[in-house]
C-alpha cells in the first residue's frame, strides 16, 4: 500500500496537483512515514488549503 501512496504523493509534488484532502488524511492516519512527505508537500503548496493544527490535518 505504501508504494502506491508514495507514488501518488510524488506525482502531486511534481505536478502541484492536490491529491485530495481525504487521500492526505488517510495517509496521515495510516502511515507515520508518509506524514513527513505530507508535511513537506503542505509547506510547498499552501494554496491547497490544508494545514496541520496540533498534529491533525485540517481543511
Amino acid at each position: 500500500m505504501r508504494p502506491e501512496r508514495m507514488q501518488k504523493l510524488k506525482v502531486a509534488g511534481n505536478s502541484g496537483q492536490n491529491p485530495g484532502f481525504d487521500f492526505l488524511q488517510e495517509c496521515w492516519d495510516d502511515d507515520p512515514a508518509l506524514v513527513i512527505v505530507i508535511k513537506k508537500l503542505l509547506a510547498k503548496f499552501p494554496q491547497w488549503g490544508v494545514a496541520i493544527v496540533d498534529g491533525v490535518l485540517v481543511h
